[in-house]
């Protein structure tokens, strides 16, 4: 039996590569599993060697302890691998195939999944619709910070990679379609952005220069990117956005000074409750990006908004805040008529069209958000670096697969 090493979840602050078990066709008892799901078989399923395994702005939530998550949980939903076993139900994945893994854990047999709605998937995990690989509250599949996982419903979730080499060469752009690039790529689709439109993206880490990178390739006129980071601005101007830096203050006058007018026609939240006022030295204010995204949005617009929200933050600045419950002006929301998109990407109702479009050159994610492999022994330090707000997307490399 091979050894498996993982990045685990050690306490508020802190991550650790750790020994794990081999996976196997059942699901296990250990750190996050839902009782339920103890026992589970999956002969469904396939166990993959990563190839490529993410470390995502969603997992820094938990290792700040912001969330419920157990001590010990295993990390890590964004994952690319080569299939090494499959299980004795599964009929088209084959050994050997490279395929990109949805972040969103579905079955493939549930109304929800058949209406393509497979963030919130209703047999996956026993604590509510939807489940992911890693994740707090999300049934206890294992996470795939590691050198192999289980891949539950395998011919249903996976997305084999037409031509083996090709993939490889174009590995790094590949890896993002797991979350980033579909997540940020919804948030687009949801606000509404079409050829010739105006968007603002609230948040220029990965899943917001992800949907920047998005909305120009839905044909977006001008795409504004905010944030109070100088380096990640940097990186949003790099490939075409325009920005507005928060330090100085909400983004509406900023705007105005971009466009003229201080609307836009689509507005994307990649920020979440862990959201900052506006100003030098602004405190967490949980409901400001959304607050000035309906602020700034044009009346009959639209706000897709995949920023991560929570229902349990230890961490939260209030009472109300550690529930979730934030103080929105819904008021605006309605008179302006906008509309919202709210939860889990659908991560399949996109990745094998986003393929497409790295596979044949029509967009370089990779560039865009500053991938860079990292050592799987080097995960701790990427995390305290992504959480310091360096302007890069970390890639860990367990297996040896990237250069």
């Amino acid at each position: 039996m091979e050894g498996n090493k993982a990045v685990a979840y050690k306490g508020p602050g802190k991550v650790e590569v750790i020994d794990i078990d081999y996976p196997t066709f059942e699901l296990k008892d250990g750190p996050g599993v839902n009782p339920a799901n103890v026992g589970r078989q999956v002969p469904h399923g396939a166990i993959i060697k990563t190839v490529a395994t993410n470390i995502c702005g969603s997992d820094q939530h938990m290792v700040r302890g912001r969330t419920t998550a157990p001590s010990d949980l295993v990390l890590g939903h964004e994952i690319t691998g080569e299939v090494v076993e499959v299980g004795p139900g599964v009929e088209f994945i084959k050994v050997g195939d490279i395929c990109s893994v949805p972040f969103n854990i579905s079955c493939g047999r549930c109304r929800n999944c058949k209406e393509r709605k497979t963030g919130i998937c209703l047999n996956v995990n026993p604590d509510r619709p939807g489940s992911a690989y890693g994740y707090v509250d999300m049934g206890g599949w294992v996470g795939g910070q590691a050198n192999y996982v289980l891949v539950p419903y395998a011919d249903w979730n996976l997305l084999k990679f037409p031509d083996k080499d090709k993939a490889m060469e174009k590995i790094l752009d590949l890896a993002m379609l797991s979350d980033i690039f579909p997540t940020g790529y919804h948030g687009a689709v949801s606000a509404g952005v079409g050829v010739g439109s105006t968007v603002y993206v609230a948040g220029a880490g990965p899943v917001g220069l992800a949907a920047a990178t998005s909305a120009h390739l839905l044909g977006a006129a001008v795409v504004i990117v905010g944030d109070m980071n100088s380096d990640r601005l940097a990186q949003a101007r790099s490939f075409g956005c325009e920005t507005v830096d928060l330090t100085k203050g909400g983004p509406a006058e900023q705007i105005e000074q971009i466009l003229g007018v201080p609307e836009v026609d689509c507005g994307v939240d990649a920020v979440g409750f862990e959201a900052k006022g506006h100003g030098q030295g602004a405190q967490e204010a949980p409901a400001t990006v959304l607050n000035s995204l309906m602020d700034v949005a044009a009346a009959g617009g639209a706000l897709g908004i995949p920023g991560l929200y929570v229902t349990g933050d230890p961490g939260g600045i209030d009472e109300s805040a550690k529930k979730g419950a934030l103080s929105l002006s819904l008021g605006t929301g309605w008179a302006k008529s906008l509309s919202f998109t709210t939860g889990q990407c659908p991560v399949m109702k996109y990745n094998r069209q986003l393929m497409m479009a790295i596979l044949n050159d029509r967009v370089s994610i990779a560039k865009n958000v500053n991938a860079k492999p990292i050592l799987l022994e080097d995960a701790p330090r990427g995390y305290a670096e992504f959480d310091a707000g360096a302007a890069t997307k970390y890639v860990l490399n367990p297996n040896g697969y990237l250069s």
